[in-house]
């Protein structure tokens, strides 16, 4: 094994970093400002590059069959409303449940070997889907399995979140984690503007489902490489079982945990049912075509919601996110209300745009209420400062535990809103019922965000959250 080198103008205060064969680092401490500049950032910014990378093809798996559901019709499939919406919801439900058992494994293998493992995983519901959508004869408890295993992709998400977290000082944990996380989220609109372009060119012009999942394997074999190449495993990465059942003890994870339902579980379940909605309600808008492609602009909301992500986590980092995540749960409740008002309308571009602004708001708030769960965990543990400071190794441990199961129980909001709504569909005939309980849900959040975290006599009064 090899020490990094040190600087010839001074002795380090700190212990250098060391190598050892298989990509594994010790002594990381990212707090130390001498070690990050002298090679810890670089190391942060290649690990988070292809932690990036990897995560947005789990994002775009993880989202396939939002998309691929609109176009079983003209593949010959014949499914009602109630299994449509199962189809697009259980990837979600089972993307969410893996994320618990995910938020270990970087402990466990290390996160450049976990990153291989999850990427290479991967590979299983993409060339599932791709055999399964090619018969119009798939029975549907099959396609249920088939769509479940895409949940793969959900729970990469956990990891991921849970390895850079120990890669950034606390003080750029908010961009770091923004931007690992919109990486990620991109691969939701991403699948949905390049699926239906390769499913009719890549058929020349007509219609091959199948090619929705046989496409991505080449990217994810690259993301498996990658990994293996550039990536390290940090042996301080250790959110250990205790830290974990710690985390679970403190009441504030169930407190950010629902707010990470109304903010990410929005984001991720509008995203899966946007281009159903599209097709439900405005059907002449639901495909373009250019030349031999189709296009759907339902992508865009998952795009701006994803591109709005990282804003999130630097607007928390100037300002606080409490203060962040109350202004965007306002938003989003403001723009649902839009969405009603234009339904009786009937117009499209109003429509688009109302849910676009959703969208946004569900993208800054992810980035806002994921920067709050460090400095929350670093408030309860005592520390001064908390905004700035991540505390001793044991909190930061507990923090990457929380971030993990806060990420898994949130993603839950994928299935809840899917499902919401399809009964509110198969039960009055449309989505209204369905939208007003999302507002109120909204409004909730937000007193909820304001009362615990922004109000002076909380528990973490006097910190900047």
């Amino acid at each position: 094994m090899t020490a990094v080198d040190t600087p010839t103008t001074g002795l380090r205060t700190g212990p250098s970093l060391v190598h050892r064969p298989g990509r594994w680092i010790d002594n990381w401490n990212a707090e130390d400002t001498e070690q990050w500049n002298d090679g810890g950032k670089a190391i942060a910014s290649r690990n988070l590059k292809w932690s990036i990378f990897a995560e947005f093809l789990g994002f775009v798996i993880w989202q396939l069959w939002s998309i691929v559901v609109v176009q079983l019709p003209k593949a010959g499939f014949t499914f009602d409303t109630g299994q449509i919406f199962w189809l697009i919801s259980m990837p979600s439900l089972v993307g969410a449940t893996l994320r618990f058992p995910y938020t270990f494994m970087v402990a466990r293998f290390g996160g450049r070997n976990w990153t291989i493992i999850s990427a290479g995983l991967l590979l299983i519901p993409s060339i599932a889907l791709g055999f399964c959508v090619g018969n119009p004869a798939t029975p549907f408890p099959v396609m249920l399995v088939v769509a479940g295993l895409a949940g793969l992709g959900g729970g990469n998400f956990a990891s991921s979140m849970s390895n850079i977290t120990y890669f950034y000082p606390q003080k750029q944990k908010g961009w770091a984690l923004g931007l690992n996380a919109a990486g990620g989220n991109l691969g939701a609109a991403v699948a949905q503007l390049v699926v239906p372009i390769v499913i009719t060119i890549g058929a020349a012009g007509t219609l091959n489902l199948s090619l929705a999942g046989w496409f991505w394997v080449p990217f994810i074999l690259v993301a498996m490489w990658g990994a293996w190449k550039y990536m390290d495993n940090l042996s301080s990465a250790r959110a250990d079982f205790a830290g974990s059942l710690a985390a679970l003890r403190e009441p504030h994870l169930w407190i950010l945990a629902l707010l990470y339902i109304g903010t990410f579980g929005s984001f991720i379940g509008f995203a899966s049912v946007f281009p159903k909605l599209i097709a439900d309600q405005f059907p002449e808008y639901s495909t373009f075509h250019i030349m031999a492609a189709s296009i759907s602009l339902a992508f865009l909301g998952a795009l701006v919601g994803s591109l709005a992500r990282p804003a999130g986590g630097r607007l928390a980092d100037r300002f606080g996110g409490a203060r962040v995540t109350v202004a965007a749960f306002g938003v989003m409740a403001l723009g649902a209300l839009l969405v009603i008002a234009v339904l009786s309308l009937g117009n499209f571009w109003l429509f688009l745009a109302s849910f676009l602004l959703i969208f946004v708001a569900t993208g800054i708030g992810n980035g806002s209420t994921y920067r709050m769960i460090p400095s929350v965990f670093a408030a309860r543990s005592g520390v001064s400062d908390a905004h700035t400071n991540s505390g001793d190794v044991s909190t930061q441990r507990k923090t990457a535990a929380a971030l993990g199961l806060i990420s898994a129980i949130g993603a839950y909001g994928g299935f809840i809103i899917p499902q919401v709504l399809g009964n509110s569909k198969v039960a009055t005939g449309s989505y209204t019922a369905a939208i007003y309980a999302f507002i109120g849900a909204y409004v909730v959040m937000m007193i909820v965000t304001a009362f615990c975290y922004l109000r002076r006599g909380s528990s973490v009064a006097g910190q900047r959250i």
